[in-house]
């Protein structure tokens, strides 16, 4: 399922906002003057199915309206009395069917609205959820599995352990947590060059950058990888004689095939080589004659098929590593990025110095950090909100944004929404754009 259209009346008590996506292109742009809703609106689309709801019971609007590419409608309604001043307001949550009868109701109720009960809160987790802390109204972080999570999700996995009417605050019906489930949503934040987790593990910077915590952690993934490898070709080594045994060639396997076949496989060690996934041999050359008999073709043919499978591991890694050092490499200047399967980023200037990520200027983190998490942290058929990416970044980069995301929009099959002021983002794509007016 895919939202196809957002729509917001009375936000701020002002503005009457239609937007509907691109789903062709997959790429969509609003822009408009500052003040009228772009940041906001990713805010509230990131807070309803990522379950940050502050966002919602805090910004003020009459009705929040999200259609997906099925007919159904997700519609927040929020009640605001005209002579009420309070900061927070009562949500209402209704899906409708195609044919615009309502399926399913909820009231949302949220802790993150109420500091009494957050506060409360905060006092069971820590007493008995030893492995979070809470953090403020919206999260609360997990020691053991370094991640942070809403409050709704700590009740969800940790609810046995609270007392029942705490567990019955925030708690979603099935339809709503389903409707979540089948929308994966991620939003870029305009401050993405540090990472605060650091200060929840105990750190004493309490920012660490970005492109420090992605560089460690593309190591992690790489190294995933390769066990991943390692344990397909223990058992592909472990079955290979029994297999070659089994295996008659097929008569119209030829030589030239087989020597067209390993060409190809040294091609793809060449490539992983080159995005640092594999080491580079001590005798790269792999020499067959060019005679075979029936008896090698055997061999040859269950070796190619087993170094196939063994390399596929890598494959899509490597196309996301590739496509990443190709743009940085052709941004930045005087330097150049690798991968190292134990440091992650390497940069080095043309002199020879290595640089480390910290080091580089706020555009290029900024470059380095957008384009990190579009690769390697957007999930399939997933929805990836971006506020404000022409930040720090040269005009010359806005002018080659909107093509390198969409070559990295259709590898890592995902939708855009782009909230933006500039001109240069946009460049001559103006078809994709949707302008935010005002009254």
């Amino acid at each position: 399922m895919r939202i196809h259209k957002i729509s917001v009346t009375n936000l701020f008590g002002i503005f009457n906002h239609t937007i509907p996506l691109n789903l062709d292109e997959r790429i969509t742009i609003i822009h408009g003057p500052n003040g009228f809703g772009k940041t906001i609106l990713l805010r509230m689309l990131n807070g309803l199915f990522n379950s940050r709801y502050l966002e919602l019971v805090t910004i003020p609007f009459s009705e929040f309206r999200v259609e997906f590419d099925n007919g159904e409608q997700l519609v927040v309604t929020q009640s605001i009395e005209k002579t009420s001043k309070a900061k927070k307001h009562p949500i209402t949550l209704q899906l409708f069917d195609s044919g615009l009868s309502k399926k399913e109701e909820f009231q949302l109720i949220d802790v993150a609205s109420d500091s009494n009960s957050f506060e409360q809160m905060s006092q069971v987790i820590e007493s008995r959820i030893p492995e979070t802390s809470p953090i403020n109204y919206e999260i609360s972080f997990n020691f053991s599995t370094h991640e942070i999570l809403p409050v709704a999700d700590v009740i969800r996995r940790f609810g046995e352990v609270l007392p029942k009417q705490l567990r019955q605050i925030n708690t979603e019906p099935n339809w709503f947590i389903n409707v979540k489930k089948s929308i994966a949503l991620q939003l870029i934040e305009a401050q993405r060059l540090f990472n605060f987790s650091n200060v929840l593990s105990g750190g004493e910077d309490p920012r660490i950058t970005s492109v420090a915590a992605y560089s460690e952690e593309l190591a992690e993934h790489i190294q995933s990888k390769l066990a991943e490898y390692g344990e397909l070709a223990q058992s592909l080594d472990r079955t290979f004689p029994a297999r070659v045994v089994k295996t008659t060639a097929h008569p119209d396997l030829t030589g030239e095939k087989i020597h067209a076949k390993l060409r190809e496989i040294e091609e793809k060690r060449y490539r992983l080589i080159e995005a640092g996934l594999l080491n580079q041999d001590e005798d790269p050359d792999f020499q067959v004659d060019r005679s075979i008999d029936d008896t090698a073709k055997s061999i040859l043919s269950v070796y190619v098929e087993d170094v196939e499978n063994k390399l596929r591991v890598f494959e899509e890694l490597a196309q996301k590593i590739e496509i990443l050092k190709r743009i940085i490499n052709s941004r930045f200047c005087y330097k150049s990025i690798s991968v190292n399967k134990e440091k992650g980023f390497i940069f080095q200037t043309d002199d020879g110095k290595q640089l480390s990520p910290e080091n580089l200027s706020s555009g290029e983190q900024h470059q380095l950090v957008m384009l990190y998490e579009l690769l390697f942290k957007a999930k399939p058929n997933s929805l990836i909100l971006i506020d404000e990416p022409e930040l720090s970044l040269h005009v010359a980069w806005q002018a080659h944004f909107l093509k390198d995301l969409q070559q990295i929009a259709k590898l890592v099959n995902i939708d855009v929404l782009i909230a933006t002021h500039s001109p240069d983002i946009i460049s001559d794509r103006w078809d994709l754009t949707v302008e935010l007016k005002g009254p």
